[in-house]
């Protein structure tokens, strides 16, 4: 591959890392052909983006897009490297678990850069897994601030219904 060629290479990842606000790396080496399309027809319907990379490359693309200090991930730079990027954080961990549970061994997880946090190592998957999405956080709150209104709604209704019935025995009485 020529000088050219490698720069245009790393600057169109360079400008992915920008661009998504999450992505996680991973190891793919030995899945077979059914496997590694079945992988990409996965990615394609959650939205994730795929990208087999040279480490060398992601390396240099990682330092060249200034979005943060990866130097924590350079050290799974190592044997076969493929990159998911996401719009949600815990999308790809949850398609990485989804396709394992099939038998799959692969792909493994890396390393992931999500909420600006990096975490290293196969270890680190279910923690992202139960991570919550933006989307997630935002419903659970709009649920916590809509119990207090219908407990008093229910108590409104409740304490309508029992007056009523006083008012109408204490009419029966006379």
């Amino acid at each position: 591959m020529r000088r050219e060629d490698k720069n245009l290479v790393i600057d169109r990842i360079a400008e992915q890392i920008k661009q998504y606000p999450h992505f996680y790396l991973t190891d793919t080496a030995e899945l077979n052909a059914e496997a590694t399309s079945n992988l990409r027809r996965i990615c394609y319907e959650k939205q994730v983006k795929m990208v087999v990379v040279k480490n060398t490359l992601l390396k240099l693309a990682l330092e060249r897009s200034g979005k943060a200090d990866f130097s924590a991930l350079y050290d799974t730079l190592k044997g076969s490297t493929s990159i998911m990027f996401s719009e949600t954080g815990n999308v790809p961990a949850k398609l990485i678990k989804e396709f394992r549970q099939g038998g799959a061994a692969k792909p493994t997880l890396k390393a992931a850069y999500v909420e600006e946090s990096i975490y290293v190592g196969e270890g680190q998957l279910e923690a992202l897994v139960a991570l919550k999405s933006k989307n997630e956080l935002i419903g659970d709150v709009i649920a916590l601030l809509q119990s207090p209104a219908k407990n008093v709604v229910s108590a409104l209704k409740s304490g309508g219904s029992k007056l009523s019935g006083v008012i109408k025995t204490l009419s029966e009485r006379e």
